[in-house]
């Protein structure tokens, strides 16, 4: 008897939508481990342990490899080399380390530059959207929010993405005061509205989709890519200005924060929500490859971000 035809369209979706179901590795007790030795012994002398934990991912993580190539191929202009490979994780594993500083208040041991510092001070008493990617540290953007205490930023994540984080930040740093909001809840939307009413600024990582999430095909490093709209809809509904905002690692301790305008929808026209949006999209996707060209190390977005959606073209109306 022959085997049943495999359903397509769920083999799609599950593949899309496996960076939420992938394990993290390692534990709590280890990353407690790990946080109390840096914070011991200090950032330079553990900084070498990052060679020993990344080595297995170098060594035996192919899929992630390739993907991983593939992108760094795009975003250098060249083909990728193994020595593009390990730096990647090198920047990957060092943003993660610093994290344990920053989160500490270690702010010192860090050189953080701000551009756009203007702009965001301009806008965050109307309450702003923050969309960024998964490139460089959220928490460098974080350090550098804390030379204007007058601004409050909350984390709005996916509810599997939003758990790990609070168990990592129970495990290297707990008495942080992040304030996580987590999406595709009912009241989601609603507790957005209440932050940025509270003139505090919202943060969403905006270069991945999630389970079915409708995406619409933008071109990206020379290639289509199928971007989620949800994030701007959201600010399209709650009439929000966005600004884009990345925090780059600049090797060693240096970190450059930008924020760039995005979208204003505060004076959007009735009727013109959906072309806005993807006007914001295409800015977006625009500016989201400007910066992987400018340090293409930066960006940790281990899946396949080129791959077709099950719907085989936009899904987004």
């Amino acid at each position: 008897m022959n085997a049943p035809v495999p359903d397509m369209v769920n083999e799609a979706r599950a593949a899309r939508a496996e960076w939420t179901r992938h394990a993290e590795r390692g534990s709590a007790r280890l990353l407690r481990f790990m946080a109390r030795l840096s914070l011991r012994i200090g950032r330079r002398w553990s900084r070498p342990l990052l060679h020993l934990c990344i080595g297995y991912f170098f060594l035996f993580a192919p899929t992630v490899r390739r993907r991983s190539m593939l992108y760094l191929g795009r975003a250098l202009g060249r083909p990728a080399r193994a020595g593009d490979w390990y730096r990647l994780l090198l920047s990957f594993a060092t943003t993660i380390h610093d994290r344990v500083f920053l989160l500490n208040d270690r702010w010192d041991e860090f050189r953080i530059s701000v551009h756009g510092a203007a702009l965001l001070a301009q806008q965050h008493s109307r309450g702003v959207l923050l969309l960024g990617a998964h490139v460089g540290s959220f928490e460098a953007i974080r350090a550098a929010g804390r030379q204007q205490p007058e601004l409050r930023v909350a984390m709005a994540m996916y509810p599997d993405n939003a758990r790990k984080m609070a168990a990592m930040l129970q495990a290297i740093a707990p008495h942080s005061d992040m304030d996580l909001i987590a999406l595709g809840r009912a009241d989601a939307l609603l507790r957005i509205r209440d932050r940025l009413d509270a003139g505090a600024l919202v943060g969403m990582l905006a270069d991945r989709s999630v389970d079915q999430e409708a995406g619409h095909p933008v071109e990206f490093l020379g290639a289509t890519a199928w971007l989620p709209l949800a994030p701007l809809r959201a600010a399209a509904v709650l009439r929000r200005p966005v600004i884009f905002m990345l925090g780059l690692h600049a090797g060693d301790n240096r970190y450059e924060v930008v924020f760039e305008p995005l979208a204003d929808f505060t004076a959007m026209e009735a009727g013109q929500r959906d072309a806005e949006v993807r006007q914001a999209l295409l800015r977006y996707a625009r500016l989201l490859e400007k910066y992987c060209r400018l340090y293409p190390y930066n960006w940790f977005n281990f899946h396949d971000f080129w791959q077709k959606p099950a719907s085989g073209g936009d899904v987004s109306e």
